[in-house]
């Protein structure tokens, strides 16, 4: 087994309002939920979390729960909407949305990071804890968990698959073809 990576609980905030870094806290659901990411959870031997509080706050969970070491690594945020950010969705103009739609992967017309530098900078955090050969949790959001899952030959695709709070994805790892039969049989 590789990496698991989690997606944070629901986070405090309104529907519909684009929030990729801001730093907001956990939903008055999160004792609920966090147990029952915990029972999801296989055995690990380490978590990792993202700096921001919504997926501190369950990272530290489990770490508590687990008794198991807990590290923070700035890389592994959500992608950074400059001007979108804390701006309802539906306020964002049209033109934009467009603008990023036909250039998905290097569009940044809120001025942020594009899609292509969140997979660039997931990757290298990916590969930096793939390479510690342990089990390993990370809390994430669903941008990086889509990020680390895109395809090479269609990133969009995999960013168009929903990832809902809480939920638990394992990567294959370098031993593992994406069926997760082990390479070594």
């Amino acid at each position: 087994m590789g990496l698991i990576l989690v997606r944070h609980t629901r986070p405090d905030v309104a529907e519909g309002l684009c929030y990729g870094q801001m730093d907001l806290g956990v939903a008055d659901t999160f004792a609920d939920e966090a147990e029952a990411v915990l029972s999801a959870l296989p055995k690990v031997r380490r978590i990792v979390s993202s700096p921001l509080r919504r997926c501190r706050a369950l990272a530290q969970f489990i770490a508590g729960a687990s008794t198991l070491p807990l590290d923070i690594d700035e890389r592994l945020k959500e992608i950074d909407f400059g001007a979108w950010e804390g701006r309802p969705w539906s306020e964002v103009p049209r033109r934009e949305i467009d603008a990023w739609a036909e250039n998905f992967l290097h569009a940044r017309p809120h001025g942020g990071e594009s899609v292509a530098m969140l997979r660039s900078r997931v990757g290298a955090a990916l590969a930096d804890w793939s390479a510690r050969c342990e089990p390993i949790a990370i809390v994430t959001h669903a941008g990086v968990i889509k990020a680390a899952s895109a395809r090479d030959g269609d990133p969009v695709w995999d960013f168009t698959v929903p990832i809902g709070f809480g939920g638990i994805i394992a990567l294959p790892d370098a031993n593992e073809d994406p069926a997760g039969r082990s390479n070594h049989d």
